[in-house]
């Protein structure tokens, strides 16, 4: 019997995430930021000639099993990197990236199951000059970008994965074996990414980086959160240890959490940890109440701001009612 699975990054770049002058090309249209990958991908090759994502890692892997022992696996998938697209005036310039060769370590082969391990990126193809740390202090080159992906498969049919490093930047979303996302990374650093990911700084270098994993938010908050973002919310950034609301205090502004990682405090009490894509303050925006949990940064964060008055209250009333039974959302708004 053949046991296969798969597990997949995409990576983009979301509104806002780019800063200082570099992000100049985004605010002319020379450029674009990304909408969010679908919840199910289809066909990745597509998704990136599309100019929907930047990179993807696709690490498939499948074992042999007879009478419950692992006889034989084998290893397949790929990198796919995008192209660069922008426009001048009324041209249309396309660069074309630069991969870098897929690293593979050897399976590690257990008691009935293979762990396989794919690290899969490159760099944009644009070239951009930028000041580096050390020689020769300025590139002219675009960083480097990749993921390291682990998948292990059992002889008992089951499988789970791990992202064990990412670059910094861009966002990395974490699809399963189904294609359906699973998980995401949770906090960006666009400005160690620009001045340090090079291929020597790489797992090309033998260098990785470790990155935060969230899990994934629900279907109606990645609708609403589609909402508030063509709503053209301002931002509010927070430094570690930044509270954006205090419990028990008037509020009712909505919130999306666009990058980084909150804690959800209840009456002093670290109820959980929230992850990028989270909508907060449903309860007080439909209520007019007071905010239930206080929420604390433990990363920098971005976070958009919306008069509670901007979206549906049926939306709202929708995801409150989803929430209820879990109290790992009761306490976030």
């Amino acid at each position: 019997m053949r046991v296969e699975s798969s597990v997949t990054s995409v990576s983009w770049i979301p509104r806002e995430a780019v800063e200082g002058i570099t992000q100049l090309p985004w605010e002319f249209g020379i450029t674009h930021y990304d909408l969010p990958p679908p919840d199910v991908i289809e066909d990745v090759e597509r998704l990136l000639a599309s100019d929907a994502a930047r990179f993807a890692n696709e690490l498939r892997a499948w074992v042999e099993v007879w009478d419950g022992r692992i006889t034989g696996y084998g290893h397949g998938g790929r990198g796919h990197v995008g192209a660069t697209r922008m426009r001048l005036g009324g041209m249309r310039i396309q660069f074309c990236a630069v991969s870098f060769p897929d690293l593979r370590a050897e399976p590690e082969v257990g008691d009935g199951w293979v762990r396989f391990v794919q690290t899969a990126g490159g760099r944009p193809g644009m070239p951009v000059p930028r000041r580096v740390r050390g020689r020769p202090y300025v590139r002219i080159v675009g960083p480097t970008v990749w993921s390291t992906l682990a998948l292990t498969i059992r002889a008992d049919g089951s499988s789970d994965f791990e992202l064990l490093g990412a670059s910094p930047f861009p966002r990395h979303w974490l699809y399963d074996h189904t294609r359906r996302l699973v998980a995401k990374t949770g906090l960006i650093d666009f400005r160690t990414w620009y001045l340090e990911a090079s291929p020597e700084h790489s797992p090309w270098g033998g260098e990785d980086s470790p990155a935060v994993v969230t899990a994934v938010e629900s279907a109606v908050e990645r609708q609403l959160s589609l909402l508030m973002i063509d709503a053209d919310p301002p931002f509010r950034r927070l430094r570690p240890g930044e509270t954006l609301v205090e419990q028990e205090a008037p509020g009712d502004k909505l919130f999306l959490l666009f990058d980084g990682v909150l804690a959800v405090e209840a009456y002093g009490q670290t109820v959980t940890e929230i992850g990028p894509g989270a909508i907060l303050g449903e309860m007080a925006a439909l209520h007019g109440g007071r905010r239930t949990a206080t929420l604390r940064a433990l990363t920098p964060c971005r976070v958009a701001v919306v008069a509670g008055d901007r979206l549906d209250r049926k939306a709202l009333a929708d995801l409150a009612r989803a929430r209820t039974p879990n109290p790992r959302h009761a306490t976030t708004s």
